[in-house]
């Protein structure tokens, strides 16, 4: 079976083609490699990153994932995996995290996160580790409050429509973080060409 022109990605893996492909699945079928959704001849972090990914973002969103799959055979042994990481490390702390901590009220704790130096190397991460732990320490503590706040004050209908007023409030910070996570995606294929 040739890879055809137009696919659409679908979630989680898959027995064969004729089930539904996924990111990965779309590159080792492009590779001309047999079904699979770790394929040998893309990078293994990109791969695991990519997997996550797709099964991550809602099925509009993860199609905008397609122009990317033929971009991915051939990353694996081109020694840019390491930046690949840093990358995904960089992003983790000061995007991904600082999202979650304007969410909860801690934004002295996000803006310090944000300020960091971008994270390219061990020494950029390890400067970067006690300004993370302190936001560890700050967002487990006010978990733990509110928590114990919910449980006294809740009950079941409470709780439920507790969530979903909770998911308006989350749903442009998931939207902003799901595209930002394809940008990153884009800039993990080629790590090189980063400033």
């Amino acid at each position: 079976m040739t890879y055809p022109g137009t696919i659409t990605l679908t979630r989680g893996a898959h027995e064969t083609r004729a089930d539904g492909v996924c990111l990965l699945e779309a590159a080792a079928w492009f590779a001309g490699k047999s079904h699979t959704d770790h394929p040998a001849c893309v990078s293994p972090v990109l791969a695991a990153y990519g997997r996550s990914l797709n099964d991550a973002l809602p099925d509009d969103s993860r199609q905008l994932l397609v122009p990317f799959v033929p971009l991915m055979p051939g990353t694996a042994g081109d020694g840019l995996d390491e930046a690949r990481g840093y990358l995904a490390l960089d992003w983790l702390i000061r995007v991904h995290t600082p999202a979650w901590l304007d969410l909860a009220g801690l934004a002295d704790e996000a803006r310090a996160l944000r300020d960091l130096s971008r994270i390219t190397d061990l020494a950029a991460a390890q400067a970067a580790r006690p300004v993370v732990l302190t936001a560890r320490n700050k967002a487990t503590a006010a978990r733990d409050a509110t928590k114990d706040a919910a449980r006294a004050a809740a009950w079941d209908a409470a709780w439920a429509a507790a969530w979903a007023a909770a998911g308006d409030v989350l749903a442009p910070t998931v939207t902003q973080l799901q595209e930002s996570a394809i940008v990153l995606f884009s800039a993990m294929i080629h790590p090189e060409t980063m400033p």
